[in-house]
């Protein structure tokens, strides 16, 4: 049997970051994945300044793919604004790799089936052993599954789903654009450039509200490729998309159970109105890291539920009626606290 200070179960960038910093300060770490990197990971793409800064990464040295946007473009409803802040763009299948290599973890190829309890410790499967766990396998995390949905379980409401398609293309618009609320989708579609040739898009929705609309997410798919074809943005593409769901952030419940921790998609921390993950996983991962380190208390209660305000806050470029106009669409009326 294999034995460690930490395990971390899930490689993405919540358990990379997470593996890192326990890492440098000097703990034994493990982490189990059960997919071989790099690997195909659904995912616009886009990442704020923020997660940038939490993962220390530098752009210039960074040796993929790694696009910068001066300004997004949003469409809501004929209207368009063009919104002055700094965002990226990058491929996942290339930035996870990179993390979870740059970690400095064991990384074992592993897919977990049992987790049990052994004079303190966490045993899975027989095979390995540790005094801390952290769950960072996304919506569907084993440590999520056997320690913690029970007392934690997920709000249907905040379940999103996604279809999507990446795929290389000389794009002529470096400008990343969002579309909300298009032909009543309850969510909003992209277009994200990526560096050297690539090119996401996609479209994203609250799964209850599609259900109760009668359409699915293929069909809004089929309304955005037919825009982007008229607009001339795309052409000439064999589609192939794929979908996906996780959860967006709700009030959260227990996030940590003796010496075992979830962080990432594993909790639904995805935020409520640009449905952006990377970040709050980043983040979680860093604070996970930090309560094993040095016994503080693992809270995620101050993450933001929303991207808006992080984004424009400095600048408040969004107009009062535009804020009450997301608010209501979203439906976060009910949330104050960091709201748009």
């Amino acid at each position: 049997m294999q034995s460690y200070d930490v395990l971390i179960v899930g490689g993405g960038p919540a358990g990379s970051t997470c593996a890192r910093e326990l890492v440098q300060g000097g703990f034994a770490v493990g982490v189990l994945e059960r997919d071989e990197f790099p690997r195909t990971k659904l995912c616009a793409g886009w990442i704020t300044p923020e997660a940038v800064a939490d993962l220390e990464l530098d752009p210039s040295s960074y040796p993929h793919r790694f696009n910068t946007f001066d300004h997004l473009v949003m469409h809501i409803r004929g209207l368009k604004f063009r919104l002055n802040t700094v965002q990226h763009s990058i491929r996942r299948c290339e930035l996870d790799d990179y993390l979870l290599k740059r970690s400095g973890a064991v990384v074992h190829r592993h897919t977990v089936r049992e987790i049990a309890g052994d004079d303190g410790d966490y045993v899975i499967d027989g095979q390995y052993r540790a005094r801390y766990l952290v769950g960072a396998g996304g919506t569907r995390c084993p440590v999520y599954r056997s320690l913690f949905r029970d007392q934690n379980p997920r709000s249907k409401g905040m379940q999103t789903t996604t279809f999507e398609h990446e795929f290389p293309y000389e794009w002529h618009d470096e400008r990343c654009h969002l579309w909300f609320f298009r032909k009543g989708l309850p969510g909003y579609a992209w277009y994200v450039p990526k560096a050297d040739g690539f090119l996401n898009c996609g479209v994203g929705g609250v799964a209850e509200a599609l259900k109760d609309s009668g359409q699915d997410i293929k069909t809004h798919w089929h309304h955005h490729m037919d825009l982007l074809d008229q607009e001339g943005s795309v052409g000439e593409v064999q589609y192939a998309p794929k979908g996906y769901s996780y959860f967006l952030r709700d009030h959260l419940g227990t996030v940590r159970v003796d010496n075992a921790f979830i962080v990432g998609d594993a909790v639904g921390l995805a935020t409520r109105d640009l449905g952006e993950g990377i970040g709050p996983a980043v983040a979680s991962g860093r604070l996970a890291a930090q309560a094993i380190l040095t016994g503080a208390e693992y809270s995620l209660e101050h993450l933001d539920f929303f991207s808006l305000p992080t984004m424009f806050g400095r600048e408040r470029r969004l107009s009062k009626w535009l804020e009450r106009f997301l608010r209501r669409r979203l439906g976060v009326l009910e949330v104050n606290e960091g709201a748009i």
